[in-house]
């Protein structure tokens, strides 16, 4: 059955759980998948710029033994007018799996619609989620068992939070999102991760208190304090998220052993201390390598290899 990756809400929480243990026994012995995608050819479409993803998601296509086809929006006849749907009807003739990296989710919605074959959302405006399912592989090297663990984000309520709202509470963990005033994540995402988090026993929080959020927390996790798309508003930002900075006082908030995540590219100095990314609680490093373990994971999992 064709299956998409638009947003952590596709998956069923057995789903998730399946993603994360395949991407921790591919991660132990990738050997094991050198060759399962031989003969199978993904196109990787960038209208926004990358590193982490684009390099993670070429590396985990050819380590399983196909072929990447990476091309940015300025490569493609997008440039001239032709639609989204098209471009899904072609490459569907040519490739196995696309990848799309672009900015309103609803280009994804259309490439899905128009495409047979899976497609993957490699970030949007609205989530990153597989960024998320990284974030939730790396807590769950530190941690055993996702259930019950507390997540406190400090920042923008964007891509990311919306990524972590839902994965988060997919996963059974309590999620707490401190963003400033008119800031905060879109409200039908807060509302489908509390109703996510009703059947499996986390929760969803927003709040504008960044102590709050802090206060007591296993992991905590921030990002850039303007995204891409929004570079015209870095003073108004500069003046009300300083104090959703994750430096030594927040991490002294947090649980003795807590985990501090950003989803990098960090702008050090503003969203979080250089003491802190660097220094002894600080996951970021790993985070970034499992961007590839659990883009492997998912390919696998979309193409069918993974039950071959």
């Amino acid at each position: 059955m064709l299956r998409h990756f638009l947003s952590v809400d596709d998956l069923a929480s057995s789903e998730l759980d399946q993603l994360l243990e395949s991407a921790a026994k591919l991660k132990a012995s990738p050997e094991d998948v050198s060759s399962v995608l031989r003969g199978k050819s993904v196109a990787m479409l960038f209208e926004k710029p990358s590193t982490r993803t684009r390099v993670s998601f070429e590396v985990a296509v050819s380590s399983t033994g196909g072929h990447p086809v990476v091309l940015s929006g300025q490569e493609l006849q997008l440039g001239r007018g032709e639609t989204i749907e098209d471009t899904g009807r072609v490459l569907s003739r040519y490739v196995h799996a696309i990848v799309l990296r672009t900015f309103g989710q609803e280009r994804l919605e259309f490439l899905a619609a128009a495409a047979d074959v899976p497609v993957v959302n490699a970030l949007s405006d609205f989530e990153h989620p597989c960024q998320c399912l990284a974030d939730l592989l790396t807590i769950r090297e530190r941690r055993g068992d996702l259930a019950g663990v507390s997540l406190a984000y400090l920042g923008d309520g964007n891509n990311v939070a919306h990524s972590l709202l839902l994965g988060g509470t997919l996963a059974g963990m309590h999620v707490r999102v401190a963003t400033p005033v008119g800031f905060e994540p879109i409200p039908q995402v807060v509302g489908r991760a509390q109703e996510i988090a009703r059947e499996t026993g986390g929760s969803a929080l927003v709040t504008n208190d960044p102590k709050e959020a802090a206060a007591g927390a296993d992991v905590l996790y921030t990002d850039v304090w303007a995204s891409m798309g929004q570079e015209a508003e870095p003073v108004e930002r500069e003046l009300v998220f300083p104090q959703y900075r994750i430096d030594q006082e927040t991490v002294a908030r947090a649980a003795p052993d807590v985990i501090v995540l950003h989803c990098l590219p960090a702008h050090r100095g503003h969203e979080i201390t250089d003491e802190v990314i660097d220094g002894p609680h600080s996951a970021v490093w790993d985070q970034a390598e499992n961007r590839l373990h659990t883009q492997r994971a998912l390919l696998l999992w979309l193409l069918g290899a993974d039950r071959d």
